[in-house]
């Protein structure tokens, strides 16, 4: 059998290599040595692996592999390769430091960000609204092309409520809110034309703190246009009783976790036989404390190398800490995370579909790179295992987006790819320990912690 799959990764290799001369010719070829392989399909490990690769393609991986004469040889003893993480809930441009606005919607804000993703080892960034087209379309070609630190998928505008969700300064260009069903279907269809890759609505009232949710002949439309332009609609919901009503109108996705009551039997069969995503984000509640309670995971190198400094400064300030540690949305925050940990459980464990988001990159204590570490660390907590909770970030994930060519380590796949020390298999938070993380053919070392003077 070693022998058969032998022959089937140098076969495969050579086929690529035959069919892309070009490559063959000028891009180095690059082999990482003594490696263990979480492939991202929950197998189990392969250890002492190779894995060649060449012009940001994964050319052969396994044991027992012929490594070209004139390959860069990487020894990497004692590190692990998985697949480059793919956050399906994130945003950008949406602040800088402390402060939010859409003055931050800029090209080069952005661009800063996708670096901080692709050094924590994000390599697959998907923007979920309140993206201005006129900036985010053409950095999304580009992206696609290789031209930035990673690549970057999401939903344009989006649509809002008017006096209502999302509450968030943005432009007018980032943001529908439409007042009828037929000006909500001009939006979709303003979308589409944007060639946006999802749809989003924003529908509660975030824990009534608004005076309005999304109507329902809103939410119809909006699924009904979306489909008929062969789109997929995700919805910012909290409450049972909003993904309920969701979820019967049509949407494809829940973009958020259901955090005020546990999910009964009947929504899981909907959600299952419908095959909706369902995207926790466990991370964004946590957020909302960790930082005023000075959780010890906050304060790790690892963490503190994402923070800008006036980020730093205000977690560390005690009359900031104080004030949010206690209080309605304090206690609401860890109530909420609490439900979703335990329906995140349930759902995986019934079958049904788990995506992979933070939705970081929304306010600043939503770190990028930092918050998806959160999250699969959180999903371990869940009562997940560790190569589940990377399934769920790697190829689950993927799957959502509707991409084939990464996710996984194979073959022919792209090589978006995280090595860390130690084993993630056995203790989720190794996965912290970055070597480099690995994004259309280019190595990039992980964070740089802060010295004493709070700079990297």
């Amino acid at each position: 059998m070693e022998f058969v799959m032998r022959r089937f990764y140098l076969t495969t290799a050579a086929l690529l290599l035959s069919a892309s001369p070009a490559l063959a010719d000028s891009s180095p070829v690059t082999a990482l040595t003594h490696v263990r392989i979480i492939d991202g399909t929950e197998a189990p490990p392969t250890e002492d692996a190779t894995l060649v690769m060449q012009g940001g393609r994964i050319l052969a991986v396994g044991k027992n592999i012929n490594i070209p004469k004139h390959a860069r040889i990487l020894d990497r003893s004692g590190d692990t390769v998985l697949p480059g993480i793919i956050s399906d809930h994130s945003h950008v441009g949406q602040y800088e430091g402390v402060t939010t606005g859409s003055q931050f919607y800029i090209r080069p804000i952005i661009i800063s960000e996708l670096e901080q993703y692709r050094r924590y080892g994000v390599t697959t960034v998907t923007a979920l609204g309140n993206n201005a087209p006129d900036v985010f379309d053409p950095l999304r070609r580009d992206a696609h092309a290789g031209k930035t630190p990673a690549d970057l998928f999401g939903v344009d505008q989006g649509i809002g409520v008017p006096k209502g969700a999302p509450p968030v300064n943005v432009a007018a260009d980032q943001l529908f809110r439409p007042r009828t069903a037929e000006e909500a279907r001009r939006n979709v269809d303003t979308m589409a034309d944007e060639g946006t890759d999802l749809i989003k609505i924003w529908v509660d009232d975030f824990d009534g703190t608004l005076p309005v949710k999304m109507s329902p002949e809103v939410i119809s439309a909006v699924v009904d246009e979306s489909h008929k332009r062969n789109l997929r609609v995700a919805a910012h919901i909290h409450d049972l009783d909003d993904a309920e009503h969701v979820v019967a109108a049509g949407v494809d996705i829940l973009a958020h976790g259901i955090r005020d009551k546990p999910v009964p039997p009947a929504l899981i069969e909907k959600l299952k036989s419908g095959n909706i995503w369902y995207i926790a984000t466990l991370q964004l509640d946590e957020a909302s404390t960790a930082w005023a309670d000075q959780s010890p995971w906050t304060k790790t190198p690892f963490t503190l190398a994402g923070l800008s400094i006036p980020l730093l400064q205000q977690v560390s300030d005690p009359v900031w800490q104080q004030k949010h540690t206690t209080g309605k949305q304090a206690d609401f925050a860890r109530t909420s995370l609490a439900m979703n940990l335990q329906n995140l459980k349930t759902l995986y464990d019934a079958g049904v579909k788990v995506g992979f988001g933070t939705d970081s990159g929304a306010m600043p204590l939503r770190v990028p790179g930092v918050a998806e570490h959160r999250e699969l660390a959180l999903t371990v907590q869940a009562g997940l295992t560790p190569l589940i909770a990377i399934h769920i970030a790697t190829q689950n994930a993927a799957d959502l987006l509707h991409l084939s060519d990464r996710g996984v380590i194979a073959a022919g796949k792209r090589a978006d790819l995280l090595v860390v020390s130690g084993n993630p298999a056995i203790t989720i938070g190794d996965t912290d320990r970055i070597v480099e993380t690995w994004e259309n053919g280019t190595a990039v070392a992980g964070p740089v912690p802060l010295n004493s003077e709070g700079k990297n």
